[in-house]
């Protein structure tokens, strides 16, 4: 079984399923796989048709049951220092090394693999595997899915999202809200003075906004939070514009996130954050250039995943792994997706988080090899 699990994760690895790209290839490919054993597959789409999600059934077309779910997309790997091609699988020293082996291509092949023992199994309850895009862009693709198997009317009781915890089982992790903010300001020679009508300075006076409120975060950290950080916390990712040094900058775009302990601390950054623009920046840019702009999208929302001590998919993950112990974890996963629509989730799955989104990427073969046993194990809860 794990020859065949490595043999389908040097499959999956070749996908290059960038979140940028297609992933239709990859989705063809498990598609043929699960439809030779019998699964009821199921497919939706992004608007364009580009990308696509997966949701296969094996077993009686009753409610409850359990979904094995992962996603397909990678994060990309450029400026990324590889010393083996990122796309192409290699086998050594006990590992497979490429991208999206941990995060979570891993777990994907060892739910392909298996999918024939349950399909030969006589299943009273159904195994679901789903399989989404663009998490690494906002969970979209797993919003998409999930609707429509909302309004199908009948749903799985649990959901095990295989992100890498090295098998351990994390019963909650913080939300995460990513926004794009974007700033058009005056654009002429640099020696006449932009009076704070320039884009970037303007960036600069929103960012450094936000740090402040890092700070305000801080001090609203719950006292019995379990994360770690324990607070709520800002980022920003990523910020472009400008075209000389000489001249004053007539645009600035840049990226930033919020991951909540609470959803009230999202209000509580938006509040203030549009405050600002409304009261303070734009304000200041405008006594200049009287166009400007300050524009705020959202990116992606996605809510947190909050503990249940004694759900049925806490209760399950412990017989499946052997493990009682309980996490929680700051990095965000599908798991509040599914808790929204009232299916119990989990997470547990093969490879460790520290591995993900890295230049030289792998996964323990001996980790493949504990996520295989365990989906075992699933096969005599379902019958």
């Amino acid at each position: 079984m794990l020859d065949r699990t490595v043999d389908i994760l040097s499959r999956l690895v070749s996908f290059p399923t960038v979140s940028t790209d297609s992933n239709l290839d990859l989705i063809d490919y498990a598609t043929d796989l699960l439809a030779a054993v019998g699964a009821r597959v199921a497919v939706t789409t992004d608007p364009p048709g580009n990308k696509a999600n997966v949701f296969a059934t094996i077993g009686p077309e009753v409610e409850g049951g359990v979904i094995l779910s992962g996603h397909t997309d990678v994060v990309p790997v450029e400026g990324q220092e590889w010393t083996r091609p990122p796309f192409t699988a290699s086998v050594t020293e006990g590992r497979v090394w490429g991208r999206g082996t941990t995060d979570m291509k891993g777990f994907i092949a060892c739910m392909l693999a298996i999918a024939p023992r349950f399909a030969a199994s006589s299943l009273t309850r159904p195994l679901h595997l789903a399989m989404t895009y663009d998490e690494e862009e906002g969970c979209n693709g797993a919003k998409v899915m999930l609707e429509a198997l909302k309004s199908d009317g009948t749903l799985p009781a649990v959901a095990i999202i295989g992100e890498p915890t090295g098998l351990g089982i994390v019963v909650a992790h913080k939300g995460c809200y990513e926004f794009t903010t974007e700033i058009h300001g005056v654009e002429r020679h640099a020696s006449m003075s932009a009076a704070g009508a320039g884009a970037i300075h303007a960036a600069a006076r929103f960012i450094g906004m936000l740090d402040g409120l890092s700070d305000e975060l801080a001090e609203r950290a719950p006292a019995d939070s379990p994360f770690e950080p324990p607070a709520s916390t800002i980022n920003v990712g990523t910020i472009s514009g400008g075209v000389a040094r000489n001249i004053t900058a007539g645009s600035a775009v840049f990226d930033w996130e919020i991951r909540p302990v609470e959803a009230d601390d999202v209000a509580y950054v938006l509040e203030r954050a549009n405050r600002f623009v409304d009261e303070v920046l734009l304000p200041r840019m405008r006594r200049e250039y009287p166009e400007a702009t300050v524009t705020t999208t959202t990116v992606g929302a996605v809510g947190g995943f909050r503990r249940d001590p004694d759900g049925q998919a806490l209760a399950l993950a412990r017989r499946l792994t052997g493990n009682t112990e309980m996490e929680v974890v700051s990095f965000g996963t599908e798991a509040g997706l599914f808790q929204e629509i009232g299916i119990a989730p989990v997470v547990c799955g093969p490879g460790s988080i520290e591995q993900a989104h890295k230049p030289d990427e792998f996964i323990e073969l001996t980790q493949l090899q504990a996520c295989l046993t365990m989906l075992e194990r699933l096969i005599p809860e379902l019958q």
